[in-house]
């Protein structure tokens, strides 16, 4: 779907791009938006590649990203964004676990974190919250952040714990995917993911690979409930 030129009468909306894997999902924000007199969706891509093709084309003014998306990580799309197109604002939805994830879409460059629990209720607060240049997260995870920073962030316990790499290899892991389709997926040497699961074993106090890969699976079906 590509930006649809606009005539010369007409008033000038806010532009969001939207990026899922999931038709649905795709026109049910396409509907919600759009049903805004300020606001359109301009484009829409289901991967990573799609996405940043269609971004330096169209040059949103917002674009939504789903983490979990089949063909590529949507962090590190997010961080790609960031360097292709700076001035643009990025919401993530996700089904995931607002409290493991929502610190890391910020750190890598997102203005905003929303469950997808929530879309048809509060997607369009969180919009015109990072439109106008705030920063959007559940009032949970809001005061759980102020607490951390009042507290001094404190040790990280269980998947907390885990680098943004380290999560992005143990999802991967609950995807049913081995080490060496992990290393050829990310760009890393086999001994490197390798080190990447020893160091999430270690992290998770599992006591070898079947209990790492039965965690694994168990989180990765539960967030996708």
């Amino acid at each position: 779907m590509s930006c649809a030129d606009r005539g010369p009468t007409e008033v000038k909306r806010i532009r969001i791009a939207v990026v899922d894997d999931h038709p649905l999902v795709r026109d049910g924000l396409a509907a919600r938006i759009s049903s805004q007199p300020d606001l359109e969706i301009c484009c829409a891509a289901a991967d990573p590649e799609q996405a940043l093709a269609l971004v330096r084309a169209s040059r949103p003014d917002l674009m939504i990203v789903d983490l979990a998306l089949k063909h590529g990580s949507g962090l590190e799309l997010i961080r790609q964004l960031v360097t292709a197109v700076p001035a643009m604002k990025i919401l993530v939805i996700s089904a995931y676990e607002e409290e493991l994830f929502a610190e890391r879409v910020l750190r890598a460059g997102a203005q905003g974190y929303l469950n997808k629990q929530e879309l048809h209720v509060s997607v369009l607060e969180a919009i015109r919250t990072v439109l106008r240049g705030g920063v959007y997260l559940s009032a949970a995870m809001s005061e759980r952040i102020a607490r951390q920073v009042i507290a001094g962030q404190g040790a990280r316990r269980g998947l907390e714990a885990l680098s943004d790499r380290e999560m992005q290899v143990f999802e991967l892991i609950g995807n049913g995917q081995g080490t060496r389709a992990i290393a050829e997926r990310l760009r890393l040497s086999v001994h490197t993911i390798e080190s990447h699961r020893e160091n999430i074993r270690m992290k998770l106090g599992l006591r070898n690979g079947t209990e790492l890969l039965r965690r694994a699976v168990s989180w990765s079906l539960g967030a996708r409930e």
